[in-house]
């Protein structure tokens, strides 16, 4: 029987209620206790450098941002029968199944002939606004926002050089213009015709 020194023992706390204390990693093992290091675990081969792409795979999610929620149509949302008039079950049931098939299918069939061409208008719709945008729009405003001070101070002296004075005088000549009304201007026109 071997006998073990005080030195090489390690003192453990054992506290329950201290979570902190269980997932600490507990302390090495004395040298004289440590087992030898395990040998290096075998390398996997790495693939080939010029390996095919891994083939797409479809979106999970293919409205993520939400800009067709509107579309979410139940049969809840458009047939409904009240409490007291029922039809038979399997009527209201086949009718469901008749709603929900012909909308699923019709939308594949239509989305099978238009969803190519039309997204490929938008394609070039989206390219060509993207390149009016870039080469176009975007370096106008930004010359704009180059000339138009010069611009705004040139109009600013032609208005209070020529078009503030004209401005003015005619509203001189204009506050001396007045009207005077009599009684003889609201006239009865009935009562004009029956005098006449």
């Amino acid at each position: 029987m071997m006998m073990v020194s005080d030195d090489c023992l390690v003192e453990c706390k054992i506290d329950d209620s201290d979570e902190e204390q269980m997932n600490t990693p507990p302390p090495p093992p004395p040298p004289e206790f440590a087992s030898k290091a395990l040998p290096p675990a075998p390398k996997t081969p790495t693939p080939p450098a010029n390996s095919p792409s891994p083939a797409p795979t479809r979106p999970v999610n293919r409205d993520p941002h939400g800009i067709n929620q509107h579309l979410k149509v139940e049969v809840s949302d458009v047939l409904a029968e009240p409490t007291t008039p029922h039809s038979i079950d399997g009527v209201w049931t086949y009718s469901m199944v008749g709603f929900e098939r012909s909308r699923i299918w019709t939308y594949r069939c239509l989305s099978l002939l238009f969803a190519v061409p039309l997204a490929f208008l938008c394609g070039v719709f989206l390219a060509i606004l993207a390149c009016l945008h870039v080469w176009f729009l975007v370096p106008f405003i930004q010359l704009s926002n180059t000339f138009l001070p010069c611009l705004r101070s040139l109009f600013m002296c032609a208005v209070n050089v020529f078009i503030s004075p004209f401005c003015m005088s005619l509203a001189l000549c204009c506050t001396q213009i007045s009207i005077s009304l009599s009684n003889k201007d609201f006239k009865d026109p009935k009562r004009d015709k029956d005098i006449v």
